[in-house]
């Protein structure tokens, strides 16, 4: 059985203590690899080695640099086919969504910063008396990157990026559900001619390869994608260490449908934000507020076009949804559908495990949801579910659909559907959230910042605002 190894200084190599997990299949509930089980001992190695790559890669030129990580990304690129079907075996999500956004994605993170990196400018304060004020922005050292397991090489390329073309070393932990495309990346490393100990990459389980990232002396910043509870752990633990902290954590998403939208592209695309990657994905709209003139005729032909999304294996290429990551989830998921039931919901559609046959047919698969008749404030809409289970509310004032909108603890992101240019201003700037779309859903400009308020996190990821995160700012005052 293949075994997952990890990258440190350069090479690849097994855990300290030769320690072991099954890494499972979702598409068919099966053990495919292994996975080091490392410790704060594999930490410690990994962190001495991006101690003493930092020195010669953070004062590389930054056209030489520039240069390395482009080559990562052709690699990417030329490697597309076999990272993706990687992705889609180990995360269950189906095989042509990882073609056509998860793997292009990791490549254009690396393009982006890449090239970022080179008009990356600081500011210049002139005073009066010849007197100058400039900032330099210099790497902060060694920096831990903890990346989520629902868009594995997208996001954790989206950390390790822009903390490389600052010229930071970076010691990385990949979620263990899914960890086979990032040792997959290693290789690509290897292959680029990244210097050794630049980028460390350890597999094994939060509470130990997590947690040891997090307290180890020397990684100042950590810069984290996952669930809030596990954040305010981070959290509670870096903070009294002065480490930078860039926390990209929960939501709980509305969806938002005036009456006066453009009803057949909020319909298409409410369908893809409530339901792609089977739900797991951070940004998708799991509450859907629907203005009561148009609910009932919203409603049947929502319900109508998610009983005709096929639920299949990953590779099946007619395939809507793949399988849920893992069978803790699906139970996790499951559980969420009884409990909307005991809080008085009913179930339009959905709400059941599917069985596939012969060698799928212990996969982690779960029909579309769709749910009506809960309260706002009930714990099915309030708490983040992260599957194929979306809640339908019937609205009548802008100001009562922003009350139940804002309810939740959550503020990532949210989406808009109106023709009313004064109203989609409006709900811009009232909404409680980090992202706003208005009349489209998850489309991203890598310049624009990225993160949400309240529960939803700390900081903000993308552009020049990652790169000002992976930065020490200095100011240098000096008279003529």
């Amino acid at each position: 059985m293949q075994k997952i190894l990890n990258y440190i200084n350069g090479e690849l190599i097994t855990p300290k203590n030769n320690q072991w997990l099954d890494n499972y299949q979702p598409a068919t509930g099966e053990v495919y690899s292994l996975i080091p089980d490392s410790d704060a001992d594999d930490i410690a190695l990994a962190t001495e080695a991006a101690k003493a790559a930092f020195p010669s890669w953070s004062t590389m030129p930054v056209g030489e640099r520039s240069k390395i990580m482009l080559r990562i990304a052709e690699l990417i690129e030329e490697k597309l086919p076999e990272l993706a079907k990687a992705e889609s075996i180990d995360n269950g999500k189906p095989l042509s969504l990882a073609t056509t956004v998860d793997i292009p994605r990791a490549r254009d993170n690396f393009h982006f910063f890449a090239t970022g990196i080179i008009h990356f400018a600081s500011e210049a304060h002139p005073m009066e008396d010849k007197v100058v004020n400039y900032t330099l922005r210099q790497p902060i050292g060694v920096v831990g990157c903890i990346s989520p397991w629902n868009l594995p090489l997208y996001l954790f390329t989206w950390k390790i990026a822009p903390a490389l073309a600052a010229g930071n070393c970076v010691v990385a932990k990949p979620s263990e559900v899914t960890p086979m495309t990032a040792f997959l990346l290693s290789k690509i490393c290897q292959e680029a001619g990244l210097p050794k100990g630049v980028l460390n990459i350890v597999h094994g389980l939060g509470q130990k390869v997590g947690d040891a990232i997090t307290v180890h002396k020397d990684i100042k910043a950590i810069s984290f994608t996952g669930g809030t509870k596990t954040g305010a752990t981070i959290a509670s633990k870096a903070a009294p260490m002065f480490k930078k902290l860039s926390l990209e954590l929960g939501g709980k998403n509305p969806n938002i449908i005036f009456a006066d939208c453009d009803f057949e592209d909020a319909l298409t695309t409410s369908v893809r934000s409530s339901f792609a990657n089977q739900g797991q994905i951070c940004l998708c709209g799991s509450r859907i507020f629907i203005e009561r003139s148009i609910y009932t005729q919203f409603c049947d032909a929502f319900v109508e076009k998610i009983k005709q999304l096929k639920v299949s294996f990953p590779t099946d290429p007619d395939a809507n949804l793949g399988a849920v990551v893992s069978k803790p989830h699906l139970e996790k998921v499951l559980s969420y559908i009884q409990l909307a039931k005991e809080e008085g919901g009913t179930v339009l559609c959905g709400g059941n495990q599917v069985h596939l046959d012969g060698e799928y047919t212990n996969g982690y698969y779960l029909e579309p949801t769709v749910i009506e008749g809960l309260e706002y404030t009930c714990r099915t809409n309030q708490e983040e579910i992260f599957g194929p289970v979306v809640t339908l509310t019937p609205f009548d004032t802008e100001e009562e659909v922003l009350q139940m909108a804002n309810s939740v603890e959550y503020g990532l992101a949210a989406t808009v559907w109106t023709e009313n240019l004064k109203r989609a201003h409006r709900m811009g700037q009232k909404i409680e959230a980090g992202i706003v779309w208005i009349n489209c859903w998850l489309l991203r400009d890598l310049r624009t910042p990225f993160g949400g308020m309240k529960n939803s996190g700390v900081g903000r990821e993308g552009g020049f605002e990652a790169l000002k995160f992976f930065t020490e700012p200095k100011n240098v005052c000096i008279k003529l």
